[in-house]
């Protein structure tokens, strides 16, 4: 999972992917990180952590890495928040790992919610719990 700075959007789809994938007893290996290197070490926002707790995840663990060399080739799936973040990881992207690459919604951006209100917390979570069952579902039907 990656969006711009690691605290926002990336965490919260790392962690519901995560938890909804164990509760399905599926193991997965997921992570997330950011394109740009100005919170690495950073918890996620606090913003981030407060509306998902209130839906039971728990981002508190988490801490901000950029994107690395070896993760284009350690994960099977690398999915970006936006065309912005999609279009840097593709550039820093090995050719023969770029089929690899795509938009966490499919079309649609992820907003950011970082400049927003609540209410654009809330809905990112919305649309990463949706999201997150169609993945779900039709990796492992």
């Amino acid at each position: 999972m990656v969006c711009m700075g690691n605290i926002c959007r990336s965490p919260t789809a790392e962690v519901v992917l995560r938890d909804k994938a164990k509760a399905r007893g599926i193991a997965l290996e997921v992570d997330s990180v950011g394109t740009e290197n100005y919170h690495i070490g950073d918890p996620p926002d606090p913003r981030s952590i407060q509306h998902a707790r209130r839906r039971g995840y728990d981002l508190t663990p988490l801490r901000a890495r950029q994107i690395a060399a070896r993760d284009f080739a350690e994960f099977d799936i690398i999915l970006a928040a936006d065309a912005v973040n999609l279009r840097e990881i593709t550039r820093r992207c090995p050719a023969e790992h770029q089929p690899k690459l795509a938009l966490f919604l499919g079309t649609e951006p992820l907003p950011d919610p970082y400049y927003g209100e609540a209410a654009d917390f809330e809905k990112v979570l919305d649309l990463v719990e949706k999201r997150v069952d169609f993945l779900l579902a039709s990796w492992w039907r």
